[in-house]
């Protein structure tokens, strides 16, 4: 056998491994979002993925290692931090950042099956104790990064003389994050597309138009809005 061949055959070993990570993973998330995270066994998981428990534990330790996989390879609305260089886009004005950004993250639960059975099992049927503790803390470290960047574009905002006269930046920053992950639980649980879902956009404009200077307020003023420092209390 040549080096060319031996390199081809590698090529598809791994190929054909990752096939069946991926496959081990769509089966778990099937099974996960069917039977709940805590009444699901590795034997259940192998039978959807149609593996054996070996071909499970040859690519993670166990049933936590393999939820922790799922989590990382979707794109979780709020969470994921690859989606924060929306909100430093310079190109457009920061509060128009924010509403884009938050429409992008209804957009993915919303085009993607994949993500919205991911979030779906992460938000209603895990039980974040034992080992899976560590899920929160993850959670938690990300959310303030999302906070870090949405304070961030806030205050640009406060600097333009955009944000409404007395909203803090971290403040505004904390009610969207509360916002969005309220949203976007709710546009899960209303299947029959009678109340959030129709409506998910408009809360969005609605939730951002909140914090924009009222239409009504003379340019003088939001220059004195724009001269005045802004501070936050510790």
């Amino acid at each position: 056998m040549t080096r060319g061949h031996q390199f081809q055959g590698m090529r598809r070993t791994k190929k054909e491994a990752e096939q069946t990570r991926r496959r081990i993973m769509a089966a778990a998330l099937r099974t996960f979002n069917r039977r709940g995270i805590a009444r699901t066994t590795l034997s259940q998981i192998a039978k959807a993925a149609r593996v054996t428990r070996g071909a499970i534990y040859w690519h993670f330790s166990g049933k936590e290692a393999l939820l922790g996989a799922i989590r990382e390879d979707v794109s979780l609305p709020l969470i994921d931090q690859s989606d924060f260089t929306l909100l430093d886009d310079a190109s457009a004005p920061p509060l128009d950042r924010v509403e884009r950004f938050l429409a992008d993250l209804l957009r993915a639960v919303e085009e993607d099956q994949h993500t919205r059975l991911a979030f779906c099992v992460m938000s209603f049927k895990c039980e974040y104790v034992g080992a899976l503790g560590s899920e929160l803390d993850e959670y938690v470290r990300k959310n303030e990064r999302l906070c870090y960047a949405l304070t961030r574009a806030y205050g640009e905002a406060a600097a333009r003389g955009d944000l409404r006269p007395g909203l803090l930046p971290r403040l505004a920053a904390l009610d969207t994050i509360i916002f969005v992950a309220g949203l976007m639980r709710l546009w899960l649980l209303d299947e029959e597309q009678t109340g959030v879902r129709k409506e998910a956009r408009r809360l969005i404009r609605a939730h951002v138009e909140g914090r924009r200077v009222p239409a009504d307020v003379e340019p003088a003023s939001r220059a004195a809005q724009r001269a005045t420092p802004r501070t936050e209390k510790a």
